[in-house]
């Protein structure tokens, strides 16, 4: 670990949290900052309770975690935790805990001191995650109000620490390199009437073929197009070890495509933008890029989110070729033609932009703030899905016509599910239906089971 780029900014890292109580991070893909920076906060002097490293992803939550364990030569759950939805390993003697980041925002309205907590470090703030955002507001409100001594640490892959610095009182931004390997880019095209399984099952094979050594990491835009490529390489042989890798996964078959082969064969792993970002998946020397990435994205007319599927933007096409070089020489091999590199989208765009803002502005109500756009934003949320967000809240019944919340609000709030599931499931409950509501609620909520877009049935 003593190669990884992170050491060298660590020592200006522990100075800058050390004199003040923020900082931003700015440290490229596979520089170490995920499994380094936070067990190294534990030694300082200011540093007495516990540090929160916020993921955007249970996937990469668990993985963070058991790898800063292994590291530590322990196992997960004592000094360093996880807390992720339906799993957690942690107890008493856990110093980091790795949480996602609704849970987080749970924590903190719970506990707005955040009690025996000493920093809080949010993980690929790039991502611009809604739960991020509104964590991070939160937790510069507590700041502010009850823990002028917590400190607040924003990590980003992609150099936008000016805007998270001003955002944060000033706060130094501190800059580390990159691990560098050479990246070779392989651009092949795709027929516009060619289904997207069917090009990268033929892409996968060309690079097989090609590349005598490494393993395949290849990005597609669903759980259905991982199912049809799979299908597809099935004649590949014992040889190659064909596995998927998406968040519907059980934590153990997500295990399995981490990491190496028991039996030593070479692995094709089909995923989401899941694998995009946090997490260093061993062995892998080659991408296969389709292009194409599936989003949430609301409607505000019908008040529903749908599933779509859109060009990837550059900043995430960059991502995914750079897992091809964490470890060593890699090469990328994307289903477009070079020249149309330059017409993608340059970044995903921020998700409080296009977002049901529903639980945001129950949450931000039981926080005790009726109008969200008075919290610390990066960007701030649009007024006109604010208006609608609020409209529907009344109608619920869960916040009153002045914004503050009610007590079938504050019940709503309570649980870990959008406002609409938590009353139905609350209704459920008084009808004499709570198992059946509840199950319900699961399926919607649940993206692969039936949730955001994905038909019931």
């Amino acid at each position: 670990m003593a190669e990884l780029p992170i050491y060298s900014v660590l020592p200006n890292l522990l100075s800058a949290l050390g004199s003040g109580p923020n900082a931003v991070l700015v440290a490229p893909p596979g520089a170490g900052k995920t499994t380094t920076v936070a067990p190294a906060l534990l030694a300082q002097p200011w540093c007495t309770g516990q540090v929160l490293l916020l993921s955007p992803r249970r996937l990469a939550a668990r993985a963070a975690a058991e790898r800063m364990a292994e590291l530590a030569g322990e196992p997960v759950g004592q000094t360093i935790g996880y807390s992720t939805r339906m799993d957690s390993k942690t107890s008493a003697a856990t110093r980091v805990l790795v949480l996602t980041e609704g849970i987080f925002v749970n924590r903190i309205q719970a506990d707005p001191e955040l009690a025996g907590v000493s920093a809080v470090l949010f993980d690929e703030v790039h991502e611009r995650s809604l739960d991020s955002d509104f964590g991070l507001a939160l937790a510069l409100e507590a700041q502010c109000a009850f823990r002028p001594d917590l400190r607040l640490l924003a990590m980003s892959a992609t150099l936008d620490g000016a805007r998270f610095a001003a955002l944060m009182q000033g706060a130094p931004v501190i800059e580390s390199e990159g691990r560098s390997h050479p990246l070779e880019m392989r651009y092949l095209g795709r027929r516009g009437e060619q289904r997207i399984e069917d090009g990268m099952a033929q892409a996968i094979r060309t690079a097989l073929r090609d590349e005598a050594q490494g393993d395949v990491l290849a990005f597609l835009p669903g759980v259905a197009e991982i199912a049809r490529a799979a299908e597809r390489l099935e004649s590949l042989g014992s040889g190659i070890a064909v596995l998927p890798l998406h968040g519907t996964l059980t934590p153990a078959e997500q295990r399995a495509a981490i990491r190496s082969d028991p039996d030593g064969r070479r692995k094709v792993i089909l995923a989401t933008s899941i694998a995009e970002t946090s997490l260093t998946i061993d062995g892998v020397r080659i991408v296969v890029d389709s292009g194409l990435a599936r989003r949430a994205r609301y409607d505000p007319l019908a008040a529903t989110t749908r599933l779509v599927t859109e060009r990837a933007s550059q900043a995430a096409a960059t991502q995914r070729a750079g897992r091809a070089a964490r470890q060593g020489p890699g090469v990328a091999y994307r289903l477009w033609e070079e020249a149309a590199t330059g017409g993608l989208p340059p970044f995903d765009p921020p998700e409080i932009l296009d977002s049901d803002l529903a639980p945001l502005v129950l949450q931000c109500a039981a926080w005790g703030e009726s109008d969200p756009t008075r919290l610390n934003w990066l960007d701030p949320p649009p007024a006109p899905l604010l208006a609608e967000a609020r409209k529907r809240l009344v109608a619920l019944g869960a916040v009153d016509t002045g914004g503050a919340i009610t007590p079938l609000g504050r019940s709503i709030a309570a649980l870990p599910l959008p406002p609409h599931l938590a009353a139905m499931l609350l209704k459920g409950a008084q009808a004499g239906s709570a198992m059946q509501a509840a199950e319900i609620a699961l399926l919607l909520q649940e993206r692969g089971l039936g949730g955001q877009g994905d038909d019931l049935d």
